[in-house]
């Protein structure tokens, strides 16, 4: 019998591909025929309907082999919500897996309908959050998955190439509940990128700051509102993946790529201040897709560090701070991935205070703790090593852990060197073994007189914990 996440992940494939062709079928349900036209060497698809001056043309999409696809089959696409409804109470009930609160899910559904996702709105923010769990087959943390607010976000340039536009936005939402109203923007009194409902509810726009830092709302045509722009936004919405909302029959919605989500949600947790709860909320968000993605979709995630990392010295201090600030696990994992050395880290060093040493039988190594960003580090050292390097061929287990006490300081040094420099093996912990010995002498040489070349004043005692 296939194992549980495996049996998730095709229902959550099923769901998907029903929910895109249920939107797809609602969207365009009108007498009418699919044209196209080419700008700039890509092909978009449009739905035309009506003659003469009735005759208007609705956005599809670009040019991809599944839109083809979906365009072939439409006459004969038929309604088959009883069958969805049972793949998102599978999903829910069999697996566990989030769904949004029902006033959320209204509110989306009713966007849905209206056609932001098919005019090219992303939806951001922890209610994307929540469709990962399905889309990867891991069950993410759901202490992360709380939230009031709907964040949808849009290209500037997209929202005005598209040539087409939903109601105005207030109008959708208060099909849901009568209580939405726009909330004037601090800046511009004038303008309206939020609206808010009795009970808490709010759902904001945003875009892009791609040029100079301005807190000046800007106006999405196709959605009939004004955005909030916001920087590194085009870096999180760029290429987004479709998802459903586990809500009634499933929702169709596009969301960010979960890898540049995690890699966003390093550098935005950065941004704020300490102690904020949406800080918190930003690094558990991302170290647990860290985890989950290091496992699934390692190239991914390598990709999407290393774009951010290539954009510039701001993105590369965000990055490795918002590292620093993860979890030792979510943060070793990542720099594995895109084979990073711990020694990016800001701040991240590896400290010991003389804790006992133990002979663990079953790995034939001995034992010893270190720290690092006030988190353990499982340190050790091989009986290889021991035995090879420092006289302990032919001693016992108790004999071995006696060489290692006389040559304690020398074997420190020889982890640090290797925890912080050399490529990361196993998250939270660092071997050294016999055949590392060469290279981390040397190195640990190195770092010694590199270290004995400082002012006294600028030397951290031995011991003593490294500050974040």
């Amino acid at each position: 019998m296939p194992p549980p996440a495996l049996v998730a992940q095709t229902t959550y494939a099923e769901l998907l591909e029903r929910c895109a062709s249920a939107a797809f079928g609602e969207a365009f349900a009108a007498a009418g025929a699919f044209t196209s036209k080419t700008v700039n060497g890509r092909r978009y698809w449009y739905f035309q309907s009506g003659t003469g001056a009735a005759r208007t043309q609705r956005y599809v999409g670009a040019e991809t082999p599944e839109l083809l696809e979906r365009i072939a089959r439409h006459r004969d696409a038929r309604e088959d919500e009883r069958e969805r409804r049972a793949l998102v109470s599978a999903l829910v009930r069999s697996f566990n897996l989030p769904r949004p609160v029902p006033e959320i899910g209204n509110i989306i559904a009713a966007l849905a309908r209206a056609g932001v996702f098919r005019l090219r709105g992303v939806l951001v923010g922890t209610v994307a959050y929540q469709t990962y769990s399905a889309m990867l087959g891991t069950r993410l943390s759901a202490a992360s998955q709380e939230t009031g607010d709907v964040d949808i976000a849009q290209f500037k340039n997209v929202s005005v190439a598209v040539g087409d536009r939903t109601s105005p936005v207030q109008d959708v939402l208060r099909e849901v509940d009568k209580t939405f109203r726009a909330v004037p923007h601090v800046v511009d009194g004038r303008r309206v990128t939020s609206y808010a409902a009795k009970g808490g509810l709010r759902v904001d726009f945003l875009t892009p700051n791609e040029g100079a830092e301005t807190g000046r709302p800007q106006a999405l045509p196709a959605f009939q509102t004004d955005a909030q722009p916001l920087r590194f936004l085009d870096y999180l919405i760029h290429e987004p993946e479709p998802a459903v909302i586990l809500h009634n029959a499933g929702i169709y919605v596009q969301v960010p790529a979960p890898a540049r989500y995690a890699v966003h949600k390093l550098m935005v947790s950065q941004r704020r201040r300490e102690g904020l709860a949406k800080r918190d909320k930003d690094l558990r968000q991302a170290e647990a897709l860290l985890e989950a993605l290091a496992g699934k979709r390692p190239h991914e995630l390598k990709l999407a560090w290393e774009e951010a990392y290539r954009r510039g010295p701001v993105w590369r201090e965000l990055l490795t701070q918002g590292l620093g600030a993860a979890r030792g696990t979510a943060r070793d994992v990542m720099l594995k991935v895109v084979d990073g050395r711990r020694s990016l880290i800001p701040g991240l060093d590896l400290t010991f205070e003389n804790s006992p040493a133990r002979y663990d039988f079953g790995r034939d190594i001995v034992t010893f703790a270190g720290r690092a960003l006030d988190g353990p580090v499982a340190c050790a050292i091989s009986r290889e090593a021991l035995d090879d390097h420092f006289g302990a061929d032919g001693l016992d287990q108790k004999g071995r852990v006696e060489t290692f006490r006389k040559n304690r300081s020398r074997i420190e040094l020889l982890a640090r060197t290797k925890y912080l420099g050399w490529p990361v093996e196993e998250a939270n912990a660092v071997l050294v073994k016999t055949m590392d010995l060469p290279k981390l002498t040397e190195g640990a040489a190195v770092a010694t007189s590199r270290t004995l070349s400082k002012p006294a004043s600028r030397r951290s005692p031995r011991g003593r914990k490294a500050k974040r």
